[in-house]
Formats: C-alpha cells, sequence, structure tokens
C-alpha cells in the first residue's frame, strides 16, 4: 500500500504546490475550454496560496497532488485542484478533499465549496461519492458544494432534546430528518425536541404502534410528521402509508428510516445516535447529523448544532 499523506502548506512547500498545479496543468493542456485560472502567473498563484493557504499531497514522499483554499462567505472553497501524473487522481483527490473538510471544520466553516474545471472528472467523482451535490455549472466551471457533518456529545435527555430543537429551527415545510439508531438510543426524545422547536400540538411519543402521527402547528410553521418505520421492510410500504398529502406541509421524522424513507425527499439529515458509556436511558449519547442535498449547503447546519453548555465537543463527523 502506498503511503499517502496530505500536509497544510507552509514555507518551502509553497513552491512545490506551485510546481505541482503547474504539471498538472502542462498535463491537461488539451482541455477545451481551458480554465482562466490555468493562465495565472506563478507570482499570482504563489500569492493566492500564501494568502489563504493549501493542501500538498505527497505519496511514499513524492508530490502528487495539491489544491488551494479560499475562505469565503460560502464555505471554505477549494481551488485549483491538481493531479499529478502518472499518480492515480481518484486515491490522491479523494486524501485531498478528505483533509481539507478536515480544515474547513477546524476554521469553523459550516460548508466545502469545489470550484472545478471540468477536465478534473476525477475532483468531480470523488466529491460526489462523498455527499457533494451540484450548485452550479457554467460551461466549463462547476460548483460542488456540501454541508459538513457534525458530531455532538450531550450528557442527558435534555441535551438530546435541545439538538432537536436546533435542528427543527434549520426545517421547513417538505424537509425530512431519518434518524438511525438502536432501541433506545434517544430516537424518540430527540424528536420530542424537534415537535418542541416546531412549537407543534400533542405530546410527542414513540408512534410504533400507530406507524405515524400528524402534529398540527400551533402558528403558522409546518406540521410535524412523525413515523416509525420499524415494522416497516421496504421504501414500498412506507409509500404505502399514501403519506404524500402531509409531506410538503410537514417536516417529516422517520424513526428506524435508513434504506426505508429516502424516497420522500431527495435532500434530508440522517441523524444518527447512539448510547455513551452508561446504559442508562437518560445518560450520555453521541448524536452525528448527516447533511444530504443541496438543500443544506448554505443552511448554517454545524453553526446551529453546536455552542451549548448542555452539548459535549463538536467533531467531525465519521466517514465524512
Amino acid at each position: 500500500m502506498p503511503d499517502v499523506r496530505v500536509d497544510e502548506v507552509a514555507g518551502s512547500d509553497v513552491d512545490t504546490l506551485c510546481d505541482v498545479i503547474d504539471a498538472s496543468r502542462c498535463a491537461g493542456r488539451s482541455a477545451d475550454p481551458v480554465p482562466a485560472t490555468w493562465e495565472e502567473t506563478r507570482t499570482a498563484l504563489s500569492a493566492a496560496i500564501g494568502a489563504t493557504g493549501g493542501l500538498l499531497c505527497r505519496v511514499d514522499g513524492e508530490p502528487a497532488g495539491g489544491l488551494v483554499f479560499d475562505d469565503t462567505d460560502s464555505g471554505l472553497a477549494l481551488h485549483r485542484v491538481s493531479v499529478v501524473p502518472p499518480f492515480r487522481p481518484v486515491e490522491v483527490v479523494s486524501a485531498l478533499v478528505c483533509a481539507a473538510e478536515e480544515v474547513a471544520a477546524g476554521r469553523s466553516h459550516d460548508d466545502v465549496l469545489l470550484l472545478s474545471a471540468n477536465q478534473l472528472e476525477a475532483a468531480v467523482e470523488v466529491c460526489v461519492a462523498r455527499g457533494y451535490a451540484e450548485l452550479s455549472s457554467n460551461g466549463g466551471a462547476l460548483a460542488l458544494g456540501k454541508a459538513l457533518p457534525v458530531t455532538l456529545d450531550t450528557a442527558d435527555a435534555d441535551g438530546t432534546r435541545e439538538v432537536g430543537r436546533r435542528l427543527a429551527k434549520l426545517t421547513r415545510a417538505g424537509d425530512l430528518v431519518v434518524l438511525v439508531g438502536e432501541l433506545g438510543a434517544g430516537k424518540t426524545t430527540l424528536t420530542q425536541g424537534i415537535g418542541a422547536g416546531l412549537e407543534v400540538r400533542g405530546d410527542v411519543t414513540s408512534p410504533t404502534y400507530v406507524i405515524s402521527r400528524v402534529h398540527q402547528p400551533r402558528g403558522d410553521g409546518p406540521f410535524l410528521l412523525h413515523v416509525d418505520a420499524y415494522r416497516i421492510g421496504a421504501g414500498a410500504e412506507l409509500e404505502d402509508l399514501d403519506l404524500d398529502a402531509f409531506v410538503e406541509e410537514a417536516v417529516t421524522v422517520v424513526e428506524w428510516g435508513e434504506g426505508v424513507a429516502e424516497t420522500l425527499a431527495d435532500h434530508r439529515l440522517v441523524v444518527r445516535l447512539s448510547r455513551g458509556r452508561g446504559n442508562e436511558a437518560g445518560g450520555t449519547r453521541r448524536i452525528t447529523v448527516t447533511p444530504v442535498g443541496a438543500r443544506w449547503f448554505g443552511a448554517g447546519v454545524r453553526s446551529a448544532l453546536v455552542g451549548t453548555a448542555l452539548l459535549g465537543p463538536a467533531l467531525l463527523g465519521p466517514g465524512s
């Protein structure tokens, strides 16, 4: 197995990254149209790296790829994604993007934006596989975006409900929240927080025996459609419940929804809950929220979920 290492550039690495980008551009000179950034001078490129930083990937100690950062209001933007032949583009780009997401979280960004020339197909393929969604396409330029996942540790049931309240403030009618976790992991507790955040009527309890419940809003907000898919074996069976009459006007929360509820919406929040140390019902929980789809780019998911005394440290979600 090759030794793949990615580091933020500093000092002499700036020149090395410039060399990598130049080598990648030379290999792609037949591209049509040629991206405008390929015409920049080395001085301008070096200045861009010095201003906002970048990443350098080495494979077995040899410079193999890199990219340049740009801190923007839309998140951490990734420019000039480059791979030096004959290194494997998918392997190099995957390592770069994974490291870039960690940098984005460290810089308190909610989102990552990939600005790529369509010619670098490996970058696009890797990012789509990692959950990036197309935001725009204009000629040879393609913008892909991803709202970063976040992992939180809650100290007790109140903390889990607080996560639900914060999630509710992010949602609007038509949104889908898929809850994943073992029995007693806190799925219904978190849904109670969502119901409180949406200010709906009625007590939110497990709908296991009735499969679904609709909670009306006290004001002008969306309904809460609370579904328990534990007894449902496939997406087709979920469709048999005839939920279409509600999902456009509701925030739909589906417990045990993984592999079942995805047909309800192209975008969703996947929330994984697991018990921490101690197996008591009200004990600690680890909650990972993974936004899926372009809907969540720019929604501020990470910012909304961190920074309360009830929650532990926010981490970049696993598999991100």
